[in-house]
């Protein structure tokens, strides 16, 4: 076995789980006036405290993300430009596909798209958030609405595609933010960069 993320990398992925779900729900739940979501969470004025909040949550979690993974997803090379042609190896079984380090290309991607669409959200929600009432919707607080809103689809078209590939699509995957650790064969197959720096 070989150790892939550590303690408080597993405590943060699982504190933006929880607090993504919280905020998918309660989302849903403003954006359709949906008054059983509503009434689950004590009331549509208590379930905007426990969004407002589970959004800080979420938008700390996603900036202790930075120090580790953002350096890594920086790191984009000719391998990884090659790996995303070649679809990750997972149009063909024949496909051949260059080494990857700690996370591959595609992971890379993933992690873009999930910080760029948090900053948004994060900022935008604050503006929302303090905005003096609903009758002050100025065309700043409008643009954070439908940025805020657009950033909310690309979490829920982005989420689904990362649990499927954590999961079903890489069996083994899982184990990573569960134990933090892979055994070293299954490693090699998927960050060869990566084991080789680790020294084995």
């Amino acid at each position: 076995m070989i150790k892939k993320v550590n303690g408080f990398e597993i405590l943060v992925h699982w504190t933006m789980a929880v607090s993504f779900f919280i905020l998918v729900i309660s989302g849903f739940g403003f954006m359709f006036k949906l008054e059983q979501i509503g009434s689950a969470f004590g009331g549509f004025a208590q379930m905007r405290d426990i969004h407002n909040w589970a959004g800080v949550v979420f938008a700390a979690a996603l900036f202790l993300t930075t120090f580790h993974y953002l350096p890594v997803a920086l790191k984009f090379t000719s391998d990884d430009v090659a790996w995303l042609r070649k679809g990750g190896g997972y149009l063909s079984k024949k496909a051949h596909v260059p080494p990857q380090d700690e996370i591959n290309a595609g992971q890379k991607l993933l992690y873009f798209a999930v910080l760029f669409s948090g900053i948004a959200i994060s900022v935008t929600g604050v503006i929302i958030w303090l905005r003096p009432n609903m009758d002050d919707l100025n065309k700043g607080v409008l643009l954070s609405f439908l940025i805020h809103n657009i950033s909310f689809i690309v979490y829920l078209i982005v989420s689904p595609i990362h649990i499927y590939m954590a999961t079903l699509a890489n069996p083994g995957t899982l184990r990573i933010m569960l134990s933090g650790s892979v055994p070293l064969e299954w490693a090699r197959k998927r960050h060869a960069k990566w084991v080789q720096k680790m020294g084995y």
